[in-house]
């Protein structure tokens, strides 16, 4: 199981603030952390996985939990061991 260093509930927000706000959260973390993060918006599906992709983070998962999602996302800058 994949350790989480803090939660964004971004539940009710629209495009693009969940990713802004996942971006701004991820910058106070040290690298390799993880965010857990939650949307309820149905264009999160591909601007997360997007925007981990372009800023060089790791999507380490997307659950549909009830009536939002759950992603988690592994600062980028940091090795991980397997």
């Amino acid at each position: 199981m994949t350790e989480v260093s803090d939660t964004l509930d971004a539940t009710g927000l629209l495009c693009p603030l969940p990713v802004l706000k996942a971006r701004k959260r991820l910058k106070s973390l040290p690298s390799g952390a993880v965010l857990r993060m939650l949307a309820d918006d149905p264009a999160a599906l591909v601007d997360v996985p997007h925007f981990c992709f372009e800023a060089g983070h790791t999507l380490v998962s997307q659950n549909d939990e009830g009536p939002h999602q759950v992603y988690l996302i592994r600062k980028g800058g940091a090795t991980q061991a397997s």
